[in-house]
């Protein structure tokens, strides 16, 4: 277990956070539908190795979340895409679910499926150079919802699969998300994100998961998207840090927080307030996929070729993060970019 300490420890200390870089080849085909770019195997590698080789790869980032085409890749320099993650400083890592199907019995939840054959799989991902992964449960906020049929079935699915994992060798983040979707406001989703995470630690604890080796990557508290309620950052770091410190075993060593539909700079902003007010023992900081990922895309697919272009504008962004998980992002330093 002393490996897998590390391993956690590597990829969340010293300012440094996630970039989760797992789209499957469907929403990836979004994304690059939405700025014009050919969604091709070859693009999608272009557009992840001009990150993955990013100067803010050796300071910003200490893992990264593949997919299963991309982990298989070879970059342009005949190294696979693990080994120039690897090359950074960064640890590889790779999503395992195989994604969010209707739940049996509640037909407008999701339970995340995946667990057949994932001894197997983690065999194979362990051998490609992955040393974490990452397994997504959803959940939607409304006046019946979550259900606990969702909140205990998505638990569950987790802690098997982090069981698994650490079997295997790797590190597991734990990501139960409670989706911004509806109009609720911000205690309720205080009180469905404490009841969701607080199953997931039973769980995970019933299926003696070594806390001190996994990493979560939860929703900050935040009013749904069609709530009217205007929330300032210091109540979303406020809630947030009650919630972990209430639901959250301190012998997690580390919380990376998901984007989860907040703009760029919210995510930072957010992420810097809770670090300034930061009293727990947990490391707080970003596994982020388009508040790291959203700018450089844009820049990116105006050519495709300007590699160093794309690659200043992603170090702007991975440099913001960095400093909200020190607490020491200011408004300023975001705007001299």
């Amino acid at each position: 277990m002393s490996e897998l300490y590390s391993i956690t420890e590597k990829i969340i200390s010293n300012g440094k956070g996630i970039l989760a870089a797992d789209e499957s080849t469907g929403t990836m085909t979004k994304r690059l539908d939405a700025v014009n770019v050919p969604s091709t195997p070859e693009n999608r590698l272009l557009f992840r190795e001009t990150l993955f080789s990013s100067e803010s790869m050796n300071d910003c980032i200490g893992g990264v979340i593949l997919y299963d085409e991309t982990i298989k890749q070879i970059a342009s320099n005949k190294k696979t895409i693990p080994e120039l993650i690897s090359s950074s400083g960064a640890v590889p890592g790779i999503k395992v679910d195989t994604g969010a199907k209707v739940l049996a019995n509640s037909k407008n939840e999701k339970i995340t499926e995946g667990l057949d054959g994932l001894r197997d799989r983690l065999k194979i991902y362990y051998k490609l150079g992955a040393r974490f992964t990452k397994w997504r449960g959803v959940y939607i906020i409304s006046n019946k919802y979550p259900s606990k049929l969702a909140v205990h079935s998505n638990a569950h699915a987790l802690a098997r699969y982090a069981a698994l994992v650490q079997e295997s060798g790797m590190v597991p983040i734990v990501e139960p998300e409670v989706l911004m979707d509806g109009d609720h406001n911000s205690e309720d989703c205080f009180k469905k994100t404490s009841e969701v995470l607080k199953k997931c630690y039973e769980e995970l604890i019933l299926n003696k998961v070594d806390l001190k080796g996994t990493i979560l990557k939860p929703n900050m508290i935040l009013p749904g998207v069609d709530c009217k309620e205007k929330i300032e950052c210091k109540k979303v770091a406020e809630l947030t840090l009650k919630c972990l410190e209430e639901s959250v075993p301190s012998e997690v060593p580390g919380v990376a927080f998901l984007s989860g539909g907040q703009t760029e700079k919210e995510a930072v902003e957010n992420l810097n307030e809770i670090n300034i007010l930061n009293k727990s023992s947990f490391i707080i900081t970003y596994s982020y996929g388009r508040a790291l990922q959203q700018s450089a895309l844009k820049f990116w697919s105006k050519n495709i070729k300007n590699v160093s272009g794309t690659q200043n504008t992603f170090n702007h962004r991975a440099k913001m993060c960095s400093l909200a998980a020190r607490g020491k992002w200011t408004e300023e330093i975001e705007n001299k970019h």
